[in-house]
């Protein structure tokens, strides 16, 4: 996790202090939404020895994203873990009533630079991801799938006054999979294609004639509602083909997505995003929090752990693995130790990460060139 609400940051990279967004409460006139008073167990005095790395797969830079996704090449994978609503570093708000406002101008750049083909991996808390759902819907962002991360008992071991709290304790975040919505004409997938082929105007039963089946077409491919089936492309072919030799001459051509000709399979394929799920891989991970080597410290072995929450590199990998095929774009926008970009190298897909905080941006600076260092020795 890191902080971008700077804006002010210019292109040059000099480094300013952060600008505050206030949250929706009131009573803390004084104070504004920042780790104030909290402290970051590692800070880092020297100056920064590069601001930018870049081995042709992997490119990091210390400043705020906000400024860089217009430079970076279109994502086929998002990977976010911003802020939390934990006070977790300078500038993450003081509880989730804040976040829609610090998500937003982050999401509507993810819709922008997006494609039907990328997938989103939003990390955050139960509440927290509860409170910019809302946000990610507005800009085209479909929900799939809750994941959770189960630390185990381990995660606090014993050290819970539950009397106190007065709640279950807590050893779960949640990594949650959306879609970037396709649409063509403006229209979700399943409308568009129920539009054309009426605009064929050959009844809607001879779709299944069409694409060479019983019902499955009338029953699933044009179905308007939670029964719609993605159609694969070879069936999604036979229908084009089928539409613009038998449908009504004066309205072709038909299923085209600019009017001038007709959609291929091939171009049907890029309306949905890619997914691969290792076999016994289920939504929940059981998977204790890090500890020991794992953690990035100060000094290698020994010394302060670096990170409030450095995530595992296992479950990136399976994430960014599960959602990306060759030649996939990796964005990692709120940085932190860069565990996203270094899952990504190792699988050989190209990223693209920024962090704000020097001190988060020094080690996971020396994380990724290690990496590159030891793969060149392979």
């Amino acid at each position: 996790m890191r902080n971008t609400e700077s804006k002010s940051m210019a292109k040059a990279k000099s480094a300013v202090a952060p600008e505050q967004i206030p949250t929706k409460t009131t009573k803390r006139k004084s104070a504004p939404t920042s780790t104030v008073g909290r402290g970051k167990a590692v800070v880092r005095e020297q100056p920064l020895s590069a601001e930018h790395w870049d081995d042709g797969l992997t490119s990091i830079t210390f400043g705020d994203s906000l400024e860089q996704y217009s430079q970076w090449e279109s994502p086929t994978c998002i990977v976010s873990d911003g802020a939390y609503g934990v006070l977790g570093f300078e500038g993450d708000t003081s509880d989730h009533t804040g976040m829609p406002e610090w998500y937003e101008p982050h999401i509507a750049q993810w819709s922008e630079r997006a494609t039907p083909q990328t997938v989103l991996w939003f990390w955050n808390s139960e509440i927290g991801w509860a409170s910019v759902h809302p946000v990610l819907e507005k800009y085209g962002w479909r929900y799939v799938n809750a994941n959770i991360w189960d630390k185990g008992i381990g995660h606090i071991a014993g050290n819970v006054n539950t009397a106190k709290i007065r709640r279950f304790p807590v050893v779960s975040e949640v990594c949650v999979q959306y879609v970037f919505e396709a649409r063509i004409d403006g229209k979700l997938l399943k409308h568009w294609l129920m539009d054309e082929w009426k605009r064929t105007g050959l009844p809607v039963k001879r779709a299944n004639t069409a694409c060479g089946v019983a019902d499955a077409a009338v029953r699933k491919y044009l179905d308007q509602g939670h029964l719609w089936y993605w159609m694969p492309p070879e069936k999604f072919q036979m229908l084009v083909d089928y539409a613009n030799e038998h449908g009504a001459p004066e309205g072709r051509p038909y299923f085209s997505a600019n009017g001038k000709k007709p959609m291929t399979g091939d171009d049907w394929a890029k309306t949905r995003s890619a997914f691969n799920c290792p076999h016994g891989v289920t939504n929940v991970w059981q998977r204790p929090a890090l500890r020991g080597e794992e953690r990035i410290k100060t000094n290698g072995k020994t010394g302060k752990a670096v990170h409030l929450n450095q995530k595992p590199l296992d479950l990136m990998t399976r994430i960014i693995e599960a959602s990306t095929e060759k030649g996939g774009v990796v964005w990692e926008p709120f940085g932190g130790l860069f565990t996203g970009s270094l899952a990504a190298k190792n699988l050989g897909f190209r990223s693209f990460a920024a962090e704000i905080d020097p001190t988060y941006f020094h080690y996971g600076l020396d994380r990724i060139i290690e990496a590159d260092r030891q793969h060149r020795l392979l």
